[in-house]
């Protein structure tokens, strides 16, 4: 028993020790200025975000004892400064939120005391579920860090380096793979381990047999929808959809630009780059997406479409944690952890492919799905009530993963959200062709 219990601080210890680890290097080479940012709608200070993520794990595994019973927090006005669920988004860049080093060092407080529970073994199952809850919640928001880093031209963090780029095979067969449908269980398995409440539980859905494309829309594809005029012809937008573009006076992916010498480019960070013809487009928004599909003569996939084919496994009749199978990711599979820091190739990865050969399903860009963000039957919230419920049907469904979502937090039946005119995440979408 001891054994097991200094196993169990060990593995933990080194989890959180990699998180905290990811978080920190986002933001420290950064200056205060910096590390502060611009006031900018739907993003929070790059600091704010440190303090939030201690504030989360202190709030959940040390301080929660039921609803409306909490003990008192270590660091004075913590809920006044980081509880995102009362400190409105605007509010997050004027209050006197932490600096880099007092804010890692409430992380680091916060993460002994979590420690010090597993190490004597006074953890409750409760703690201990809140304490992986709030580990998956801290690698949302080492996604975020860097989709807030990109917004604001940072350079990439230092302390990241990418690997080699994987060959790229060359394309061959149909471009869409045909699947049979039929009944599918459309959610997770209790007995799959750790879920959120918005995957809780998997359910019978009808799937009719559909075909959907083999690899996301590249940058080349979707460049000919903006050439042709895609962005002025108000008859391939939905009505919010051509408002969205009306206000914004969008005329391409964001990041995008047209160069006179040197072509199209994208800002990475810092730095502008050739638009890879082969990489998925990414930070396009669901209304971008719906207008390339009508363009295209295609359309998005439905949410249990997507998972079917990103997990179902005909020969065995059961589903897969991942499109490959069990095994966790690994930079052979999938471009996650911002392993290559950046998206890659379409054509790369081909051990990654699913068990009905669709590639990339995981890892480069979340996918947009057709379907509003809505709860499974019989949902039920879990403790943090404000992780789903209070985006049901207001928010769009994207499936899969980015080139930066740690790989620890994914499976096949992963749903993440946003609404849909946000650009600024690593959003890409594959399409289906039409019944």
């Amino acid at each position: 028993m001891v054994q097991e219990t200094l196993e169990d601080w060990r593995t933990w210890a080194q989890r959180l020790d990699e998180a905290h680890g990811w978080t920190v290097a986002l933001v420290e080479d950064l200056s205060p200025e910096q590390q502060m940012g611009e006031p900018l709608p739907d993003l929070n200070p790059l600091v704010w975000e440190v303090g939030h993520v201690a504030w989360f794990y202190e709030f959940w595994v040390l301080r929660y004892q039921e609803e409306g019973r909490y003990r008192p927090s270590m660091l004075d006005q913590a809920d006044d400064l980081y509880n995102s669920s009362t400190v409105p988004r605007a509010e997050r860049w004027t209050r006197p939120i932490l600096g880099l080093a007092d804010a890692t060092g409430y992380l680091q407080r916060t993460t002994e005391a979590v420690l010090s529970q597993l190490a004597d073994g006074s953890a409750t199952e409760k703690a201990r579920y809140l304490l992986e809850y709030a580990l998956y919640h801290e690698y949302m928001h080492i996604e975020s860090l860097w989709y807030t880093r990109q917004r604001l031209g940072y350079p990439l963090p230092p302390g990241f380096s990418a690997l080699p780029p994987p060959p790229s095979r060359p394309v061959r067969g149909p471009r869409d793979r045909y699947v049979d449908g039929g009944e599918f269980w459309l959610g997770a398995f209790p007995e799959a381990g750790f879920a959120f409440d918005n995957e809780k539980w998997a359910h019978p859905v009808i799937v009719e047999p559909f075909q959907i494309a083999r690899y996301p829309v590249t940058n080349q594809e979707f460049l000919a929808f903006v050439e042709a005029g895609g962005y002025q012809d108000r008859r391939l937008w939905l009505p919010e959809g051509w408002r969205w573009r009306h206000q914004t006076q969008a005329e391409h992916p964001l990041y995008w630009r047209f160069d006179p010498e040197a072509g199209w480019q994208m800002r990475h960070f810092d730095r502008w780059l050739p638009l890879d013809p082969d990489a998925p487009v990414i930070h396009v928004n669901w209304y971008e997406a719906e207008a390339f599909c009508r363009w295209a003569r295609r359309r998005l996939p439905t949410e249990a479409e997507w998972e079917m084919a990103a997990s179902w496994d005909p020969e065995s009749g059961q589903k897969r944690r991942h499109p490959w199978g069990e095994e966790a990711p690994e930079p052979s599979r999938a471009n996650l952890g911002a392993w290559y820091l950046g998206p890659i190739s379409v054509y790369a990865l081909p051990r990654g492919d699913s068990a009905l050969g669709l590639a990339q399903m995981v890892g480069q860009g979340w996918e947009w799905c057709a379907d509003a963000f809505a709860p499974y039957p019989g949902f039920t919230p879990d403790p943090y009530r404000e992780y789903s419920q209070p985006w049901f049907y207001t928010h769009r469904v994207l499936r899969g993963g980015s080139w930066v979502t740690p790989p620890g937090l994914l499976r096949n039946t992963w749903r993440n959200y946003y609404l849909p005119w946000r650009r600024e995440v690593f959003a890409t979408f594959r399409t289906c062709a039409l019944d």
